[in-house]
């Protein structure tokens, strides 16, 4: 249950959430009660931890086994000049200290793996996922499923970016997941990079942030996620286009006759397989 005591420090700084009918002190409270972990401290992840953090996301979680390099700072807003070398769960650890005292940050140096992503985002309530590769995202897509923890995808390329939320929900009742949308990845020699590709620097902000809305609005219960809709965005003509996503009753993940864990998966292979058996 939330503490819904704020002091008259919090009741300043967050003032313009408390007057909103729709959030009010409760949900002021809810979102400093909240536990929410970000996976990547990069593109992506940066304005989603500068959002949480600054709108009160009392445990904000940062999982990330990169260091910073000069060539990520024309987009990773988190991380200055000073932090290139250093861990970027470090460098934005102390940028979230900076900018708000009321959240704890707790640092993941690591990648997400099948041994430790089940134990890693059972300590939170919400996942935000800011990863740049299908492998990362086919895990967290298939732990978070499988122990009804609610996330947020988000993906970048050049000028083109993408966002989807997946509630929590049970059985036939849950929407679909990252499974149903891409239900296997693409070969290793079709998937580009931002290094071999470029990234628009502005591209994830924009993305980022509409990640972190995502975030709230799952811990504050309020509003319509995307769920069952992958916004597409394309900052070169300035749209946005909603393509729907169905649940695959036969999704080895959240289908009908889904699997019990994720050692079923073959994530050490190509194309993030479920296997046979």
């Amino acid at each position: 249950m939330a503490d819904l005591s704020l002091d008259p420090t919090q009741l300043d700084r967050y003032s313009r959430h408390i007057i909103m009918d729709e959030i009010g002190p409760e949900g002021q409270a809810k979102l400093l009660d909240s536990r929410v972990l970000v996976i990547g401290a990069g593109g992506l992840g940066s304005p989603i931890i500068q959002y949480l953090a600054a709108a009160g996301i009392g445990t904000l979680g940062i999982a990330d086994d990169d260091s910073v390099e000069r060539s990520n700072l024309q987009r990773q807003i988190v991380h200055g000049d000073a932090d290139v070398g250093e861990p970027k769960v470090e460098s934005a650890r102390r940028y979230v200290e900076r900018l708000n005292p009321d959240v704890t940050v707790e640092t993941h140096e690591m990648r997400v793996e099948p041994e430790n992503v089940e134990d890693l985002i059972s300590e939170y309530d919400v996942v935000v996922d800011g990863s740049d590769n299908f492998r990362t995202r086919y895990l967290v897509n298939d732990a978070c499923t499988l122990s009804n923890t609610p996330f947020s995808h988000g993906a970048i390329y050049k000028f083109e970016g993408q966002a989807i939320t997946f509630p929590a929900g049970e059985g036939k009742d849950r929407g679909p997941c990252y499974r149903c949308l891409f239900p296997e990845a693409p070969p290793e020699d079709e998937v580009a990079d931002c290094a071999s590709t470029g990234v628009l620097g502005v591209l994830p902000g924009t993305l980022g942030c509409i990640q972190a809305t995502e975030a709230m609005k799952l811990v504050l219960d309020f509003g319509e996620p995307l769920e069952g809709r992958l916004l597409a965005y394309d900052a070169a003509d300035m749209s946005f286009e909603e393509v729907p996503v169905r649940r695959n009753s036969d999704c080895p993940v959240c289908g009908d006759d889904p699997i019990d864990s994720i050692e079923s998966v073959e994530y050490a292979t190509e194309g993030c397989r479920v296997s046979a058996d």
